[in-house]
């Protein structure tokens, strides 16, 4: 059993109450690590750092550059760390070895890309109306950002928070998931390595209440960058009314994935598999939606499940396994209560439906679901887990209001030969990223994330530099003569 500590004002520390929960290995159903459980006070120190280290210390006097140079260092260390640091977390999540391991890679990129961004803020002079006066703005660092990421993709989620937020000048506490902290943990371990000053960043582990709450509510904390869930996301917001700080939230969907009639089926069945099965399910912008024309839903759906009926379940860390475990035990039992629920409904399981037999009990099933109405519970309730259900349409008008009978509205999928028809529903489509003939692309350069209960705000992209900046505008006479007295008639 490993034992982590939190990373606070540079050193690594247990919590100061001595509190700690287990982390479970999902391939395996045991405990592996145990990790500490912030206690107020654990959080309150980690945000005072952070405010010192933004205001007082060395980070506040050092250039754009130099925060670039940092940031480049910490991207090679990421690139260079990626095999251990996708170990570690596959067993702590459950996801697919060779995807942790690429994904840490890949993320390197990310803060590579904000590293040039760093000195590339500017601010702007003003054409002002007024005589003798030159007028500019400076873009300034909000201050502490707290930053809440959940268990799945937390590096790549992390990384959209951090890397702006540094770039910016802005000090960061990240609060890990409870379910899955160890590989931020191992992540922080880079930080002092790539010369970033002691308190710039921060990583506290624990639950919702008190670590989460104290956090996001801390009249230090500038913004709340979070992701997660709607139900945790009111709660984040009632207690920024306690300091004001800005927020910006990811929520997941309910994302629909629209096949046409004359879609590459080929090429749509293959997206499709990575947009519901990649990952297990498990993630924000999982294509869990299958909206598919009638003439071509039965073809559709037998390709579909023949590659679902195969696919190889079992051990995330070995390479020719295709499909993990769930991460934990709430959402596995979410899934079956959520199927059970459709098949009394009228739904059709055209595949799986049940746990697989791989390991320990949280291995699951591709399964396809179906639906006969789009107002089964299932069609618009996020399961996070390797779950499709299936409405078929006939016109495009009956497409694109399948495609918008939702809360959510984080992503969606176009699949269609025809270039005018794919930009009139990217355009028609409410989600706040669509791809067309593709799916699950990133990329550090284009920014991302939703609307309705999706949530609001971007990240990544260069704007999202911009978002943890203010603009301070600095007014200068210069005029020799002095100013007139009002009280003076003239």
């Amino acid at each position: 059993m490993k034992t982590y500590k939190m990373l606070i004002d540079g050193a690594w520390v247990l919590s100061s109450d001595g509190g700690t929960f287990p982390s479970l290995n999902p391939a395996t159903g045991e405990n592996w690590a145990q990790i500490p459980e912030a206690s107020a006070e654990d959080v309150d120190r980690a945000v005072k750092a952070a405010y010192r280290a933004c205001y007082e210390g060395p980070w506040s006097r050092m250039s754009a550059t130099q925060r670039g140079h940092c940031l480049r260092r910490l991207a090679d260390l990421l690139a260079e760390r990626s095999e251990s640091l996708g170990e570690t977390e596959t067993r702590d999540t459950g996801k697919m070895f060779k995807e942790t391991r690429w994904q840490a890679k890949y993320i390197s990129e990310f803060y590579h890309f904000f590293a040039g961004a760093a000195d590339k803020i500017n601010g702007e002079t003003l054409p002002i109306d007024k005589p003798d006066m030159f007028v500019f703005t400076n873009r300034e660092p909000l201050g502490v950002i707290a930053a809440v990421v959940p268990w799945n993709s937390q590096l790549f989620l992390s990384a959209v928070k951090i890397g702006p937020a540094l770039a910016a000048g802005n000090s960061v506490v990240l609060k890990a998931s409870e379910h899955a902290s160890a590989a931020m943990l191992e992540f922080g371990e880079l930080i002092a390595e790539a010369g970033i000053p002691d308190g710039v960043v921060n990583i506290v582990t624990g639950h919702g209440d008190p670590c989460g709450k104290v956090l996001t509510s801390h009249p230090l904390v500038a913004r709340v960058s979070f992701t997660g869930g709607p139900a945790s996301a009111r709660h984040v917001i009632g207690n920024t009314r306690e300091n004001f700080a800005e927020i910006s939230l990811e929520l997941g969907g309910k994302s629909p994935f629209i096949v046409f009639d004359d879609a590459d089926i080929e090429s749509a069945v293959n997206g499709a598999v990575s947009g519901i099965f990649a990952a297990s399910g498990q993630s924000c912008v999982a294509g869990s939606r299958l909206i598919v024309h009638e003439d071509i839903a039965d073809e559709f759906l037998e390709r579909l499940a023949a590659i679902a009926n195969g696919a190889k379940i079992g051990d995330p860390m070995a390479e020719a396994t295709e499909m993990g475990p769930l991460c934990t035990y709430g959402q596995l039992e979410t899934i079956e209560r959520e199927i059970a629920r459709a098949v009394e409904e009228g739904a059709r399981i055209v595949c799986g439906g049940a746990r697989a037999d791989a390991g320990s009990d949280l291995y699951f099933q591709p399964t396809i679901v179906d639906c006969p109405s789009p107002d089964l519970h299932i069609v618009d309730t996020e399961l996070f887990g390797p779950v499709l259900s299936v409405l078929r349409f006939r016109t495009e008008e009956e497409a694109l209001e399948l495609a918008n009978d939702t809360v959510h509205g984080l992503a969606a999928g176009i699949f269609t030969r025809d270039g005018a028809r794919a930009l009139r529903m990217s355009r028609a489509v409410r989600a706040g990223i669509v791809w067309v003939n593709t799916y699950r692309a990133v990329s550090p350069i284009a920014e991302f994330g939703g609307m309705k209960t999706s949530g609001y705000g971007r990240e990544s992209g260069f704007q999202a530099v911009y978002d943890y900046t203010r603009p301070k505008t600095i007014w200068m006479n210069t005029s020799s003569e002095p100013l007139g007295s009002q009280f003076v008639a003239r």
